[in-house]
């Protein structure tokens, strides 16, 4: 009778550590494609900002008024957002 106890707990220790051994793989796995995917993602996103750059370079470079007017307006309208914020904060 101690010998088959001993056996189940041989038995169930194998099949635990099989078991282990199945979710230590699948974790790693898992790591994995998240690490792959993230690499994408940076790769993409480098290549999709360095196209945008590009884009705006050249848009500047045609036109180059129509650029400093832009930029002229969003630095009016940061500077008026900031403004106001500052205003209501202080009440």
């Amino acid at each position: 009778m101690t010998e088959s106890i001993l056996e189940k707990m041989s038995e169930q220790i194998d099949e635990t550590a099989h078991k282990a051994s199945r979710v230590a793989s699948a974790v790693a796995d898992a790591f994995e494609d998240g690490v792959t995917t993230a690499r994408r993602v940076a790769k993409n996103s480098e290549h999709a900002v360095t196209e945008a750059l590009d884009n705006t370079k050249r848009r500047v470079q045609r036109n180059p008024m129509e650029a400093i007017a832009t930029t002229f307006a969003l630095g009016l309208a940061i500077g008026a957002a900031i403004s106001w914020a500052l205003r209501r904060k202080n009440y």
